[in-house]
């Protein structure tokens, strides 16, 4: 099973792919797509939504796991996010993949048994699962990675409870 985690953002938005075969974990590639702040949120929108569909397109996904919407005091922040947030997922809509969406404290919780962890204890246990040995980066492509990890592990566990 491959799976793609998104973490989204105007500015960066992560992506890990992960692949789970006879119960090994590996991590296939990772990375961000990252636009400039003197891009307008519509050239953000664009050039996400290109990379993802690059993505999905180079690669065999089975699923796509989601960092769930995010609120802000700041309004303008949760609306801009949110936009980035859909225009990420319309690849894997128009491709026909399932989506799943996880809460940020579950993907903690699923990766380092707590749902107040850092983002350096996060960091730290997803190179340990996926054994990749240097500092994933950046951030919130680790984040994305976890994402992944989440979504396999509660397939695997709605596979059992079948």
């Amino acid at each position: 099973m491959m799976i793609i985690g998104i973490d989204p953002g105007t500015r960066i938005t992560g992506y890990g792919i992960i692949n789970e075969q006879d119960g090994i974990i590996s991590c296939v590639e990772y990375g961000a797509i990252k636009n400039s702040p003197k891009l307008s949120v519509w050239e953000c929108q664009l050039r996400i939504f290109d990379g993802i569909s690059k993505i999905i397109s180079e690669y065999k996904i089975d699923a796509v796991a989601v960092e769930s919407q995010f609120f802000s005091k700041n309004p303008d922040s949760t609306m801009k996010i949110g936009a980035a947030r859909s225009v990420a997922l319309l690849p894997a809509s128009r491709a026909g993949l399932p989506i799943s969406e996880y809460a940020p404290k579950r993907v903690k919780k699923a990766i380092v048994g707590t749902g107040n962890a850092t983002k350096s204890q996060m960091q730290h246990m997803i190179q340990k699962i996926l054994n990749i040995r240097e500092q994933i980066t950046p951030e919130d492509a680790a984040d994305a990675l976890g994402i992944a990890v989440c979504h396999l592990h509660n397939h695997q566990l709605m596979e059992r409870l079948k």
